[in-house]
C-alpha cells in the first residue's frame, strides 16, 4: 500500500464511552505508507502497555507543508476537521506520532482560536464550529502523560544495556513554543527519560533539535543532505550508538539518506517505539527491523539485544 485508502468523514458521527485508558490516534498519511513500521510498532507499544488508541472515522490529510504555505483558510479547514471529528467523538486527547501533523494540528488549533475571521470561515466550510476541547500529543509526550516512566519501566524485559542513543527530536516536537507549549524548546528531555527507562544511556549532544530539512529533501535535496550530515556526525562524534527518532520525516532524511552522503559511517536510526519493541522483549520481526535502511541488526546483535528474538 502506497497511499491511505480514500475516505470522507461521516455524516453521522457516533459518541465513544471507552471503559479503560483510551487517546484518539491519528496515524497520518506517513504512517499508512512510507512509515508503517512506526505505525506498526506504536500500536504495538500502546498494547503492551494498556492504551486503547481510537482511530476516527473517515479522517483526512492533515494538510501538511502544501496547505499552510498556499491558504490559511484551507490549512485551518484540513487540521480542525480532523480535530473536531475526534471532538464530536468526544474525546479530549489524540496523539499525532508524525510530527508534521502534530505541528498542524497545534498551529490550526492556535489560528482558529486567536482568529476569530479565519475561525469563522473555517466553520462555515466544515458546517461544524470546532469548540477547542481537543489536545494534541506527540507520541512521547502521550506514552510519557496516558501511560508513565514507571509503567515503561515496568514492562522492560530486556534492558538496552551498554547501548548509547542520541534523541533526536527534530525541530518540530517543540517549536515553535506558542504552538507546543514546550517549556525547553532547545533542550528537551522527554525521549531520553524513556530511552533511560528502556536501560540504554542516553547521550548528550548539541543537535538534538536541528532541523534535518524536513521536506526540503524533496525541494532542495543538497541543503537537506547537508543539514542531515551535521546531525549525524554530531550523534557520532558524542558517541552515539545510534540515534532514536519519533517524527518519519526525520527519519527519511537522517536514515534513508544516508546513502547520499559523503559519510565515511553509517549509523542506525530507529524510531523510539522500535527501540521499545526490543526493550520489552517481543523481538526483532515485531520491531519491523527489516524496514531500516541502515541495518541496526550487526549492532544489536553484537550488544546480545537480539538474542532469542521473538
Amino acid at each position: 500500500r502506497l497511499m491511505p485508502a480514500f475516505v470522507r468523514p461521516p455524516r453521522r458521527i457516533r459518541q465513544v464511552r471507552p471503559e479503560g485508558n483510551a487517546i484518539a490516534y491519528y496515524p497520518g498519511c506517513s504512517l499508512e505508507s512510507t512509515a508503517t513500521e512506526y505505525d506498526h510498532t506504536f500500536r504495538a507499544v500502546c498494547e503492551a502497555l494498556g492504551l486503547e488508541l481510537i482511530e476516527p472515522p473517515g479522517w483526512i490529510c492533515c494538510g501538511s507543508t502544501p496547505a499552510h504555505t498556499t491558504d490559511p483558510v484551507l490549512a485551518g479547514y484540513y487540521a480542525v476537521l480532523n480535530l473536531s471529528l475526534i471532538e464530536r467523538m468526544g474525546l479530549k486527547q489524540v496523539v499525532a506520532p508524525c510530527l508534521g501533523c502534530y505541528q498542524r494540528f497545534k498551529a490550526g488549533a492556535h489560528e482558529v482560536a486567536h482568529n476569530p475571521e479565519l475561525a469563522a470561515k473555517v466553520a462555515e466550510r466544515i458546517g461544524y464550529e470546532y469548540r477547542g476541547t481537543v489536545e494534541t500529543l506527540h507520541a512521547v509526550e502521550a506514552l510519557l502523560e496516558r501511560v508513565g516512566l514507571d509503567a515503561i519501566r515496568a514492562r522492560v524485559e530486556k534492558p538496552l544495556k551498554d547501548l548509547r542513543v542520541a534523541s533526536y527530536y527534530g525541530c518540530a516536537t517543540t517549536r515553535p513554543p506558542k504552538y507546543t507549549g514546550a517549556e525547553n524548546p532547545e533542550n528537551p528531555t522527554c525521549m531520553d527519560e524513556i530511552v533511560k527507562a528502556l536501560g540504554a544511556e542516553p547521550v548528550d549532544w548539541s543537535y538534538k533539535t536541528d532541523c534535518c530539512g524536513s521536506s526540503l529533501g524533496i525541494t532542495q535535496t543538497p541543503l537537506a543532505l547537508e543539514l542531515s550530515a551535521k546531525i549525524l556526525e554530531n550523534a557520532r562524534a558524542c558517541g552515539a550508538d545510534l540515534i532514536v527518532t519519533a517524527c518519519p520525516l526525520c527519519q527519511v532524511n537522517v536514515e534513508s539518506r544516508q546513502m547520499q552522503m559523503n559519510l565515511d559511517f553509517k549509523i542506525p536510526v530507529l524510531y523510539i517505539t522500535q527501540l521499545m519493541i526490543l526493550a520489552f522483549g517481543l523481538g526483532e520481526r515485531e520491531a519491523e527491523l527489516g524496514k531500516n535502511m541502515v541495518n541496526p541488526c550487526p549492532l544489536l546483535r553484537e550488544r546480545g539485544l537480539l538474542d532469542n528474538a521473538k
